[in-house]
């Protein structure tokens, strides 16, 4: 049976078009190519108060069978993710927390820093990039066509480079260790 992995984003409208992808290249990367990565998908999530209710309740019974959890918010609202892995723990549910610095749409454009127009360093530490940065970005360079806007497109040019993308993207690299060694565990 394969490795079942429950992808949780504190929206699901379309950070599932970057969050997806990634997920399955990391998981492929660490010998688990076949594992079944779903997107939450029920109830619809709204931000992250929302989320965490939901993960700390509700999720506990609907995904508990899932055998590991993730949790991938945008940094700019992430509280303290350890206490929140710890606590689900004890319930016997493997979740491990990412937060995206600054916001999810960052590890889409992570690989597209030349097209940028401000340096990396200052879109991971912008107040407003998913405003100011990756909208005009995606209206240059997604397919409007496509579902997600082109989304999935883009982070799979992203993903070409997985090893240049971890290392302009910390947390990630960080969660594909705590994975690796969790993995390495069982």
């Amino acid at each position: 049976m394969s490795l079942q992995v429950l992808v949780i984003p504190e929206d699901q409208t379309y950070n599932g078009y970057i969050l997806q992808p990634v997920v399955k290249r990391m998981l492929s990367e660490l010998g688990k190519p076949n594992a079944r990565v779903n997107m939450l998908p029920d109830p619809k999530l709204n931000g992250y108060p929302h989320a965490v209710s939901a993960i700390r309740g509700d999720f506990i019974r609907r995904y508990k069978h899932v055998d590991l959890w993730l949790f991938l918010p945008d940094a700019d609202r992430a509280g303290d993710l350890p206490w929140l892995e710890n606590e689900l723990g004890e319930h016997g549910i493997n979740l491990f927390c990412c937060a995206a610095q600054p916001e999810v749409e960052a590890w889409l454009l992570a690989g597209h820093r030349d097209k940028l127009p401000l340096p990396w360093p200052e879109v991971r530490q912008h107040a407003y990039s998913k405003e100011a940065i990756f909208e005009p970005f995606l209206k240059e360079y997604g397919d409007r066509r496509s579902p997600g806007g082109g989304r999935e497109q883009l982070v799979r040019e992203t993903l070409a480079t997985y090893r240049g993308f971890l290392a302009v993207c910390p947390e990630l690299a960080e969660l594909e260790g705590r994975l690796r060694t969790f993995f390495d565990a069982k």
